[in-house]
């Protein structure tokens, strides 16, 4: 069974419930109860594919914004961008992929490093003095295991490395608010944590039913204004926030042209996974787990990786008008 739909925004505010905290002295995303399980052998230990200054972070006071961010739900972040230092800079340069394929700018991973120093200093001068202007992403086409194709968009290596910084401190706070079911490019979180907890659910609640979601071309579709929206919920720098607008509206090169993005965030680009989580968790997670809640009869589990997701249901069938009832919440 599969089911595929376009996902917009659906509200600026959410009543949705949230799911009770559990102590995270590990620093790891918390799993919801029912997807605790023993970490299969190959899984444990694994790097931090979204590492952060771990040795830096109480200096730089990353920690104090995690902790904040975790003692207050409903808290904005008025003042962010000081955490954009050219350590952390210097650490989101070191982080990316060194054989990644450039962008419109042509420069490389290599040719980025050799003046390194100077090259981050100037970056974070501009960044500060709001001079700093995302350049457009280059398109390229990939295959897709049914045939048909995917654009991938290739940011510029100067972006990546501000898109990584931003992300990093971002993440602080919204790593705080993802729900348990939530995996997919989330820091401490695989595909094989997925698999994990998706294989627990199946086995340790009545789920007789189960469909594959699939949000027919999520990353094309995404509506600036409502990320936006979801976005200020808890950042209220409008530094950061006029930055992610710039990634939002560079456009993307293909062949010499230049085409407007009104809509959509480039696959491929650094910040693009972090911003598709922040939009799900709005108009996706808060209102499954609202509904398998106040409304679902029976058992219900989900797991969410990325645009991806599979849900169990104990019972085929659902209270009439619920799910009409808690997509207009």
């Amino acid at each position: 069974m599969s089911y595929k739909t376009h996902m917009h925004g659906g509200g600026e505010s959410y009543s949705g419930v949230l799911p009770a905290k559990q102590p995270n002295k590990s620093g790891k995303p918390p799993a919801e109860v029912v997807e605790e399980r023993p970490l299969t052998k190959e899984n444990m230990d694994q790097p931090n594919l979204y590492r952060t200054q771990s040795r830096e972070s109480g200096r730089n006071g990353l920690d104090r914004v995690r902790e904040a961010a975790r003692r207050d739900g409903k808290l904005r972040f008025t003042a962010l961008l000081h955490h954009v230092t050219v350590d952390l800079l210097r650490d989101s340069y070191h982080s990316l992929k060194k054989q990644a394929a450039p962008g419109v700018d042509g420069t490389t991973w290599e040719e980025y490093g050799q003046d390194l120093e100077t090259r981050l200093r100037d970056l974070h001068g501009r960044i500060h003095r709001g001079a700093y202007r995302a350049k457009p992403s280059r398109r390229v086409w990939v295959p897709k295991s049914d045939g048909r194709q995917r654009p991938l968009g290739i940011a510029a290596l100067e972006d990546k490395v501000v898109q990584y910084a931003v992300g990093t401190v971002l993440n602080q706070i919204w790593e705080e608010d993802f729900l348990g079911f939530s995996y997919g490019f989330r820091p401490g979180r695989s595909q094989h944590d997925a698999l994990d907890a998706l294989y627990v659910g199946i086995t340790r609640k009545k789920v007789s039913w189960v469909l594959d979601l699939d949000i027919r071309a999520f990353f094309d579709q995404i509506e600036h204004s409502w990320m936006i929206k979801f976005v200020e919920h808890r950042i209220g720098d409008r530094r950061i926030v006029r930055m992610i607008q710039k990634w939002l509206k560079a456009g993307v090169m293909e062949q010499g042209r230049l085409d407007e993005t009104k809509e959509g965030t480039p696959q491929g680009a650094v910040i693009s996974p972090t911003l598709a989580n922040l939009y799900l968790h709005y108009v996706l997670d808060l209102w499954v787990n609202q509904w398998r809640r106040k409304e679902a009869t029976g058992d219900v589990i989900m797991v969410r990786y990325a645009d991806d997701a599979v849900l169990g249901f104990q019972h085929r069938d659902k209270p009439s008008g619920s799910w009409s009832r808690c997509g207009n919440a």
